[in-house]
């Protein structure tokens, strides 16, 4: 099984594979460049298959909107473990339960759990951090 992040085509990214686990961890760093916050991110699991084309086995999207947000404000006066923004699950968005962004140990997080669409169940858990890359315009 794998997963992958898609941008509506401007970057694309996949996990490795996990063989015979129907509870898959990955515990993978990705790391997504974006270039509209205003979009979504579109994450897909597939099945793996040795022989013929690998199973979509559902999909979520996810607002980082409200993370870009967050990181756009002076925090570092702020104790480690403060919430900045909670996120509420809705039709609007795949969240399962609520999601909070964090100021913790000195960076801007987001813990997600995603609520798979076009499957019967299941549940993708990530979480968002920014990275400054050397060369990048940044925020």
């Amino acid at each position: 099984m794998r997963w992958e992040y898609n941008r509506y085509n401007v970057t694309k990214l996949k996990t490795r594979v996990v063989k015979k686990d129907v509870n898959p961890e990955w515990n993978e760093d990705l790391t997504l460049s974006v270039s509209d916050p205003n979009l979504p991110v579109k994450l897909t699991v597939y099945d793996y298959d040795t022989f013929s084309m690998d199973d979509k086995m559902g999909d979520a999207e996810f607002d980082i909107k409200p993370f870009v947000e967050s990181l756009k404000k002076k925090l570092d006066s702020l104790p480690s473990g403060t919430t900045i923004k909670k996120i509420q699950p809705s039709r609007a968005n795949c969240l399962s339960e609520e999601s909070s962004v964090k100021w913790k140990d000195g960076k801007v997080i987001q813990d997600m759990t995603l609520r798979l669409r076009n499957v019967e169940c299941g549940e993708v858990e990530i979480q968002l951090q920014w990275i400054n890359l050397p060369g990048c315009k940044g925020l």
